[in-house]
This record gives structure tokens, sequence and C-alpha cells, in this order.
């Protein structure tokens, strides 16, 4: 249990705003399964993003003894700031800089639903900073970041990640868990850069996924000599292809 020093002020619960799809978490079992996943250690520079009331951010203070947290509700910022070994960054972590922490910074959090997907894509930006991620999410975007190709779930998503990062679905987490409970189920995610990194044109994949359903010839602007040339059937679909596909495409369309 998280000691005196480091446990949030006890006061009166904060009201969750809709604005900044707020569900506060606060299930004990899963808060100790996050932190034995992550196991912060002293000296680690560990980001929280969207700490909330500071439930996952007390046992992570016991363990490391000092952190960040990125919170953009200016109320639950104060509070945060009381807690001794918490360096408050009042903004929103979609416009946030994380070049600014060094390098080999750990990214954890619950973060807010309603702006998980262009949050994903935002922190995979810094990859080659980052040495882990570990994410609260709603359960179906965590299938959507594992999903294989060839699956209902694979999508524009899959590819960015995948290229950039080994993922793992840790667990899933049951809506009473939180408060106020959200609709859907949720899951927790490690995410881990890759040692080589693939390079894929995001407009690529827009106009790939945008086609989906339609086969690769009439899905992308390449010729059948090039698709010859890479060894890929455009008679498959935007679905079928790997990550590594992608990135091969997109060099092709660099060396134009």
């Amino acid at each position: 249990m998280p000691s005196s020093s480091h446990r949030p002020p006890d006061k009166k619960p904060h009201v969750a705003r809709r604005r900044f799809g707020q569900h506060f978490l606060h299930d004990r079992q899963v808060l100790a399964r996050i932190v034995e996943a992550i196991a912060p250690r002293p000296g680690e520079c560990i980001v929280e993003i969207g700490p909330g009331e500071g439930a996952l951010t007390a046992p992570l203070l016991e363990r490391a003894q000092a952190l960040e947290v990125i919170e953009v509700d200016r109320d639950l910022a104060a509070r945060l700031r009381e807690l001794p070994g918490v360096t408050v960054h009042e903004a929103d972590a979609l416009e946030f800089d994380f070049a600014r922490f060094p390098s080999g910074v750990r990214l954890v959090g619950n973060l807010p639903y309603n702006i998980s997907t262009p949050l994903l894509f935002h922190v995979a930006g810094y990859a080659d900073r980052v040495r882990d991620m570990y994410f609260m999410l709603q359960l179906e975007v965590v299938e959507r970041m594992v999903a294989a190709p060839g699956t209902a779930a694979y999508g524009r998503l899959s590819v960015a990640l995948q290229a950039r990062f080994a993922m793992e679905k840790l667990f899933t987490v049951s809506k009473g868990a939180f408060r106020p409970a959200p609709k859907v189920e949720s899951a927790v995610v490690r995410l881990v850069p890759l040692p080589r990194m693939l390079e894929i044109d995001p407009a690529l994949l827009r106009q790939a996924f945008s086609a989906r359903r339609k086969q690769l010839r009439n899905a992308l602007p390449l010729s059948a000599p090039e698709y010859e040339r890479l060894g890929i059937d455009p008679r498959l679909r935007p679905g079928e292809l790997s990550p590594a596909d992608y990135a091969r495409i997109s060099v092709l369309i660099r060396s134009r």
C-alpha cells in the first residue's frame, strides 16, 4: 500500500468531466497488476498521462520516488501538485512535446478513450526516445493495435504502431473498475519500441485503408510492373498486407 506521503490528499471525489473523457480507475487489484507490470524503479524517468485523481500515481511514486505527470484538468492538476515527488505539467497530452524528457522515458497511463487513437499516433512519433509504454485503453482499440493482417480488427492503427513497436495485450479490465463505469470493456497493453523501426508514409496508409474493401490495384497508385517488382499480389486488399509490405511500398513511392 502507498505510504501516507505518497497518498493523494483526502478530498471530495472529483466530478468526472465528459469533455475530458474522464473515467477514474479505482480497483486496487487492477492498480496493483499495472504497477507490477511496469515495475518502476528509482531513478527512471516515468511520465503518467492523465493521472486524474492519482490512484495509479500513488503506487507508482511508492516504487519510483519521483514522477512526471501530464494533466489537462486544472482542478486535478492542483491536487496532484500537493503530492511530494510529483512534477505536474498542466497541458493537453495531444499537443505535448515528449522530447523534453530524456531518452529512455517510460510512458504510462489510463488514456482518455475519446482521444486514444490520435494520442497513440502522437506518442508513436517519439518512439525512438521511449523505453516502453503501458496504457489502459478500451479493449477494442487494444485488439486493433495487436491485430494480425487479414483479420477484421487490422487497420491503419495496427500497421502504424506495429511498424514501431512490439505490442502485447497484458489483461482485460471490467467496466466496474472505473468511476463512472464506461460503456466498454478495457485492457492494458505494453508497447516496446522495435530495434529497427519501419518507415511508412502516413498518407499511403490513409489512402489504403480509406479503400480497404478494394483490391490493391484499385486502392493504390501503383502500376502492374511495380507490384511485380515488390512481389505483392495486386488482387490483395489493404488489410492483407503486413507493415513490412507497406514499408517497401513507401520506399518505392519515394524513389520515383
